[in-house]
């Protein structure tokens, strides 16, 4: 059902006063035997994370025949980043949390990770396929400085010479160097950023726990400059507040800048759940903007088509302008398929 995009009561302001946690934040019901932790540092500030042991970690997707991958590891649910589009808010509903605040604050941790890659890489039936990572939630997110599943789960890729790649917006993954270029001299090893604009003040307000653009576009160059070829996800581009040419060849320029081999633009999609969030924090933060959301979201999840490829058209053009030639996906077969129409779901990632 479409969002109606008027009347909208804008969620809690951030720094306002709320009630005091609970010493022991409830378990959800769909994590049963998950532990608890919170940490007093202040980047996990607010912060609750429920350690589970999975049974399996690589899944695959459903409708693969719409993406250039099939399977997937996702060591985390929920994410920190914060950002208030984020299309996998949904899932969290899945475990008796909300998409919103609990998306961001209530983090689901395999710890087990590693250990069930290695065990499910080894069984006779898998037969090598590409795995992508970073596709539902961000694998270098804050919680992954902590609990350091990445190391574990590369190791594993590597040692199995199974070929993989990773989106991320974290510069922990530089963390990582030397386990890639040990794993991409026995297979095949995609590394892409997703930078969807330059412009800081809003990459505050809508990505707040995120590494700021210019931090990931430093982590390209020195990729780049390590012997990868890093495509760059521009993703995902905000009607009204990035999709302006100043912005477009702004953004553009820095990532050619930065050495990216390729450009790959996104409009702004909102399913369910990101939907919600993000229509409470546009009327709060930017409320002249609500009637053209509504004009472009009103009936469904994506944008018109012809907004996408004029928007597709306008990146090209700036890519061809700052010498990044590959403009468009080229071989970056770890990048996600761009958005399809309403009719067909694009992804639902679990």
């Amino acid at each position: 059902m479409a969002m109606r995009w008027d009347n909208l009561a804008a969620p809690p302001v951030e720094g306002a006063p709320e009630r005091a946690a609970p010493a022991t934040p409830p378990l959800p019901l769909a994590l049963p035997g998950a532990t608890v932790r919170t940490f007093d540092t202040p980047g996990f500030a607010g912060m609750t994370f429920y350690e589970v042991r999975a049974k399996s970690i690589i899944n695959r997707v459903a409708g693969a025949s719409r993406v250039p991958f099939e399977w997937t590891i996702n060591p985390y649910r929920g994410c920190s980043h914060g950002c208030v589009y984020c299309y996998a808010r949904n899932t969290h509903t899945y475990l008796d949390l909300d998409a919103g605040a609990d998306f961001d604050r209530k983090v689901i941790v395999k710890v087990n990770a590693g250990d069930l890659v290695r065990r499910e890489l080894a069984a006779p039936k898998w037969r090598g396929a590409h795995i992508a990572m970073g596709t539902n939630v961000d694998c270098y997110q804050r919680a992954e400085g902590r609990y350091a599943l990445m190391p574990q789960i590369i190791a594993a890729l590597r040692d199995f010479a199974n070929p993989f790649s990773i989106l991320t917006k974290g510069t922990l993954l530089l963390r990582d160097l030397p386990l890639l270029r040990q794993a991409a001299e026995v297979t095949r090893v995609g590394v892409s950023y997703s930078v969807g604009f330059v412009d800081e003040r809003l990459w505050r307000t809508v990505e707040p726990g995120t590494p700021s653009p210019r931090r990931r576009l430093d982590a390209v160059r020195a990729l780049t400059d390590a012997g990868f070829s890093v495509g760059v996800l521009m993703a995902p581009i905000l009607p009204g507040l990035s999709d302006d040419d100043a912005s477009i060849d702004a953004t553009v320029a820095a990532i050619a800048a930065a050495g990216a081999a390729s450009v790959t633009p996104l409009a702004l999609h909102l399913r369910p759940g990101a939907r919600e969030w993000y229509a409470r924090w546009l009327a709060r933060e930017f409320p002249h903007l609500v009637p053209r959301y509504r004009d472009l979201y009103g009936s469904g999840s994506y944008a018109p088509q012809a907004y996408q490829r004029e928007l597709t058209a306008r990146v090209r053009i700036a890519a061809r302008r700052h010498g990044l030639h590959r403009g468009e996906r080229g071989d970056n077969r770890n990048l996600p398929e761009p958005p399809v129409p309403p009719a067909a779901e694009q992804l639902t990632l679990l």
